[in-house]
C-alpha cells in the first residue's frame, strides 16, 4: 500500500473506531456488532505498524476508549483495568505464543471464556465491600457502588478479613433475564436493548439503585487487582482462592503447559457456547506465573502476557415462508419474517423482526427468498440480507388495510412505518392498557404487563374504563393473584383516579403528546371538556406545540370513541380537570434549565414549581436561558452555562426566587 493511500485509510479507521468506541463505551447503544468493531481496530493496528507516522496521538490503539460520565463520582484505578488485545485465528495465537517464550521459558496458559459483559471493580477492606467502580478510560471510573449492591452474587462480607482487596469482574444478564425484560420492552414499546451487554450497562449507570435490582444482573470475578494480607504466585491459583472467598468466578477455567491445547480448548469453549446461560464473545489466553506476567510486561493499551481470541458471529441461510404483522400499541404495523427454523449460537430460531417497509425496500425481500440469518449479539435474531431472490417476484409490500381491524393504514409524513388509526383495534388494546397503567401515566402501582395481560384474556377489560368496574371477586379469580394482592390492586385503582388531568391526557396515548406536551395542554386548558372543542390553531399556539402535534390533539378529540371513553371515564369518579392550580406569574417570561440532583427536590418538582409560577422548562441551555438549577453532579449543562454567562442558581436560591425574596441578579458558581 502507498504512504497516501495508508494516510488516508488511517484517517478514516481512526474516526470510524473512535466514532463506534463512543457508541458502545459511553451510549451504551452500539450500531455494529463487537467482531466488526474489533475487526477494524485490528485492521487499524495493522497500518499504524506499517505506517507509525501516521498513527494519530489520540488513536484508540493506543488506549481504552471510554469516558467517565457526568452522573456518578470519578474513582481513580491505582491499578489499570486495561484491555486485552484481540486475535482472530489460531495463526495470531500461535504468534503470541512465540512472542511469549521469547521473553519466559517454558509458559502455563489459563485459558476461560470471555464473557460479554460490563467491567467493574470491587474493593473491601478488612473483608467488607465499600466501593465498586466502573472501568471507564482504564485509569478512572465511576462510582456505581449502590448499584453494585443489589447485585446478590456479590459478597458484601468475605469471610477472611483481608486488609484489602480490590478484585475485577464482567457484570452481566443472562439470556433469559434479558428476553424477559425486551418483551417487557416492547410491550410498552420501549427501545429495546440491543445486547444483554447493553443492558446490563444500562442497568449499572441508573440514579435509581431500584431499577438495578429489578434487573436481576449477576458476575464473573476473574482477577485479583490489589491484595494484602495474602500472597498468590499464579492466575489458576488466584481463581480458586476467591472461589473460597465466595466470589462467583470464570465458569470454566484450566491450565495448559502446550500452545496446541490451548488452541484445542479455545475451539472447545467456541462449540459449547450454547451451554452458557450468558453471552461470551470469544476465550480469553493469560499466562499463568505473576513473576513471568512481570517479566513479560506491558504495551501503552494491552498486556503482552494476554490474547482475547473472538468468535466470529454464526451466519446461516435459510428460506423465507411467511411476513407476519403485528400491531403495536400506537398503530404502527410491524413486519416479521417466518423461516425454515435454524440453529445459531445454541438455540433454534425461526423469526425475526423486518422493521418497515424501506428495510425491505433496501433488501428486497420477498416471501420464498433464500436469506441470510444471524444472530444480532449472539441473541437477537435478524436478517442480514437474501441471498438468493425469486425471480421477477417484487419485494414485499406491507398491506394497506389493518390485518387486526380491517381499517385503512398510511404513511405518515416522512416516516417509514404505516400506521394504524383506529383507537378500537384490538390488536393495540394490550399495549394501550400497559401504557395507561405505567407510572409516568395513570401510576396504578402493581398492574404490570402479566396482569394486564390476565385481564385481556378473561375479557375483563376491553377498555381502560373498564379498569374502574373491576372487582375483587373477579381479580381474585386470576391465576397468581390473592386476596390480598388484589385489595392493594383495587386500592392503586382507586387512587389513580386524583391525578392530575395532565397525567390522564398522557395515559390516553395521544399519538406524539408526550408527558411535556400533556401538562402543556393540561396548564393551557384547564379541564378535558375545554379540549373536545379546541381548534387546531389555538393548540399550536401553545408555546412547545407544533402543528403535527396539534392536529394530532384534534384528530384524537374529534373521535366518537374518544367521547364514549372520556365519559365513562368521568362516570368512574377519574379527574379531568387540572389539579396543579398557577400560584401567579412570578416567573413570566423565564426559561430554567434543570441539571444535577438537588438536594431535597426532584428535578420533576422543581419543574413543576417553576410552571405553577408561569415560568418555562426547558431541556437545553441556549442564549435565551434565564437561568440555569443546578445540583450535586451537574455536567455540560452547567458547563455551557458558564460559558455563555447565564445565571446559575443552587436549590435554596431557586426556592428564594419562587418566593419572592430571591434579587434577580446575575450569579455565577
Amino acid at each position: 500500500m502507498e504512504e497516501e493511500q495508508a494516510k488516508r485509510k488511517i484517517d478514516q479507521l481512526t474516526e470510524l473506531v473512535l466514532y463506534h468506541s463512543k457508541r458502545y463505551y459511553d451510549m451504551d447503544a452500539p450500531e455494529i456488532e463487537d467482531y466488526e468493531y474489533d475487526r477494524l481496530l485490528h485492521e487499524l493496528i495493522d497500518l499504524e505498524e506499517a505506517f507509525p507516522q501516521f498513527a494519530h496521538a489520540d488513536s484508540p490503539t493506543k488506549r481504552v476508549v471510554g469516558k467517565v460520565k457526568n452522573s456518578f463520582q470519578p474513582v481513580e484505578h491505582k491499578v489499570q483495568m486495561g484491555s486485552l488485545q484481540d486475535v482472530f485465528s489460531p495463526e495470531e495465537v500461535f504468534a503470541f505464543h512465540e512472542r511469549v517464550k521469547e521473553t519466559v521459558q517454558s509458559p502455563l496458559y489459563v485459558v476461560e471464556p470471555k464473557i460479554d459483559g460490563l467491567s467493574v471493580s470491587l474493593e473491601y477492606q478488612n473483608g467488607v465491600f465499600v466501593r465498586g467502580s466502573t472501568r471507564g478510560d482504564g485509569f478512572v471510573g465511576e462510582d456505581i457502588t449502590l448499584n453494585l449492591q443489589t447485585i446478590r452474587s456479590i459478597p458484601k462480607k468475605l469471610p477472611l478479613p483481608l486488609p484489602f482487596l480490590e478484585v475485577r469482574g464482567e457484570v452481566y444478564m443472562s439470556e433469559e433475564n434479558f428476553q424477559k425484560l425486551v418483551a417487557e420492552q416492547e410491550i410498552r414499546e420501549e427501545k429495546p436493548f440491543k445486547n444483554p451487554r447493553n443492558a446490563a450497562a444500562g442497568s449499572l449507570r441508573q440514579k435509581d439503585p431500584a431499577i438495578a435490582a429489578k434487573r436481576s444482573l449477576d458476575i464473573f470475578v476473574f482477577n485479583i487487582q490489589q491484595i494484602e494480607g495474602k500472597s498468590l504466585s499464579g492466575h489458576q491459583e488466584s481463581l480458586d482462592f476467591l472461589r473460597e472467598l465466595g466470589f462467583s468466578v470464570s465458569p470454566s477455567y484450566a491450565r495448559f503447559s502446550s500452545i496446541e491445547a490451548v488452541m484445542e480448548e479455545i475451539r472447545r469453549i467456541g462449540d459449547n457456547r450454547e451451554q452458557y446461560s450468558f453471552g461470551i464473545d470469544g476465550a480469553v489466553v493469560k499466562v499463568d506465573s505473576f513473576a513471568q506476567r512481570e517479566q513479560l510486561g506491558n504495551t501503552a493499551k494491552y498486556p503482552k502476557w494476554a490474547i482475547a481470541y473472538k468468535y466470529p458471529p454464526e451466519e446461516k441461510a435459510t428460506v423465507l415462508r411467511e411476513i407476519q404483522i403485528q400491531v403495536g400499541r400506537t398503530g404502527v404495523l410491524t413486519p416479521t419474517a417466518l423461516f425454515e427454523p435454524v440453529s445459531l449460537a445454541g438455540t433454534t430460531v425461526s423469526r425475526a423482526v423486518l422493521h418497515n417497509q424501506a428495510f425491505i425496500d433496501e433488501k428486497q425481500i420477498a416471501v420464498g427468498d433464500t436469506i441470510l440469518v444471524r444472530k444480532a449479539g449472539d441473541i437477537i435474531p435478524e436478517v442480514v440480507g437474501v441471498v438468493q431472490h425469486q425471480q421477477g417476484k417484487p419485494a414485499y409490500r406491507i398491506p394497506d388495510i389493518c390485518p387486526a381491524c380491517g381499517s385503512p393504514v398510511f404513511f405518515e409524513g416522512g416516516q417509514a412505518a404505516k400506521r394504524c388509526q383506529n383507537s378500537d383495534c384490538p390488536a393495540q388494546l394490550l399495549r394501550n392498557l400497559v401504557h395507561f397503567a405505567s407510572r409516568d401515566a395513570m401510576d396504578i402501582e402493581g398492574l404490570g404487563p402479566s396482569i394486564v395481560e390476565n385481564f385481556v384474556s378473561a375479557g375483563l377489560v376491553k377498555s381502560p374504563a373498564d379498569l374502574y368496574d373491576i372487582t375483587l371477586e373477579e381479580i381474585s379469580s386470576l391465576d397468581r393473584l390473592a386476596e390480598k394482592s388484589g385489595s392493594n390492586l383495587l386500592a392503586a385503582i382507586e387512587r389513580s383516579k386524583q391525578n392530575d388531568l395532565s397525567r390522564l391526557l398522557f395515559a390516553l396515548g395521544i399519538r406524539g403528546i408526550g408527558q411535556k406536551a400533556a401538562k402543556l395542554l393540561s396548564a393551557h386548558f384547564g379541564d378535558i371538556e375545554t379540549l373536545f372543542s379546541a381548534a387546531e390553531e389555538e393548540i399550536s399556539a401553545i408555546d412547545g406545540f407544533g402543528g403535527i402535534m396539534a392536529k394530532a390533539v384534534v384528530e384524537y378529540f374529534s373521535l366518537d370513541a374518544t367521547r364514549h371513553l372520556i365519559d365513562r371515564l368521568q362516570k368512574a369518579g377519574v379527574n379531568t380537570r387540572s389539579t396543579i392550580a398557577s400560584q401567579g406569574d412570578r416567573l413570566f417570561g423565564l426559561r430554567f434549565v434543570l441539571t444535577g440532583t438537588l438536594p431535597h427536590m426532584t428535578r420533576s418538582e422543581a419543574g413543576a414549581r417553576i410552571e405553577q409560577q408561569g415560568g418555562k422548562v426547558s431541556s437545553s441551555v441556549s442564549k435565551q436561558t434565564s437561568y440555569v438549577v443546578a445540583g450535586e453532579d451537574a455536567g455540560s449543562k452547567l458547563t455551557k452555562a458558564q460559558a455563555l454567562g447565564i445565571p446559575i442558581l443552587d436549590e435554596q436560591e431557586l426556592l428564594a426566587l419562587l418566593d419572592g425574596t430571591f434579587p434577580q441578579t446575575s450569579t455565577q458558581k
